[in-house]
């Protein structure tokens, strides 16, 4: 029988995972890419992705977002799933810039100041885009209790959120799909 980290593996490894040459948000170079996306998102695997996910998740949370477009599938589907169980997790997004218009700010969706907050992500390689998220969500008074990412390519991502005092954890890493980190 195969459990939901063997589907989700298997599905990242056959449909998330290309080999080539690419380069990186970062400007490095690398031999294999991965769009896990096309994981969270399947109506294959979406479910699996989000039941690991709440394993992970402190009963003290009180919301889940990130950054989006990375953060964005992991949260509102693990919020979605959430909810049929009776745990209520608000979802939110973290905008890239300030949006000057409307509201404005830089948080999309719902979240409270005092919001325990797991702050999501895709992929990461260097851990950024998480401490980026994290470091939003507290200035608007929430406090991250944990950092998550499905991916993480790079090795580097606990060592930065280590230095802002958050945990850090990943639902599978490079080695975990085959490859070496591509960190810093």
């Amino acid at each position: 029988m195969t459990t939901a980290r063997d589907r989700v593996r298997d599905h990242l490894l056959a449909e998330s995972v290309r080999r080539g040459d690419f380069i990186l948000k970062s400007g490095r170079r690398s031999s294999w890419f991965i769009d896990s996306k096309r994981t969270i998102c399947s109506p294959d695997t979406m479910l699996d992705v989000a039941e690991m996910v709440l394993e992970r998740v402190p009963q003290s949370a009180t919301a889940i977002g990130g950054l989006t477009m990375g953060a964005d599938g992991v949260s509102f589907i693990t919020a979605g799933v959430a909810a049929t169980r009776g745990v209520r997790l608000r979802a939110f997004s973290v905008r890239k810039e300030v949006k000057d218009h409307g509201a404005g700010g830089r948080i999309a969706g719902l979240l409270e100041p005092g919001d325990h907050v797991v702050i999501t992500e895709d992929t990461v390689t260097r851990g950024t885009s998480l401490v980026e998220a994290a470091r939003v969500v507290r200035d608007v008074g929430a406090i991250p209790v944990l950092l998550l990412a499905v991916v993480d390519r790079g090795g580097t991502a606990s060592a930065m959120a280590a230095e802002e005092g958050w945990p850090f954890e990943a639902l599978f890493s490079a080695p975990d799909l085959g490859f070496d980190y591509e960190g810093a």
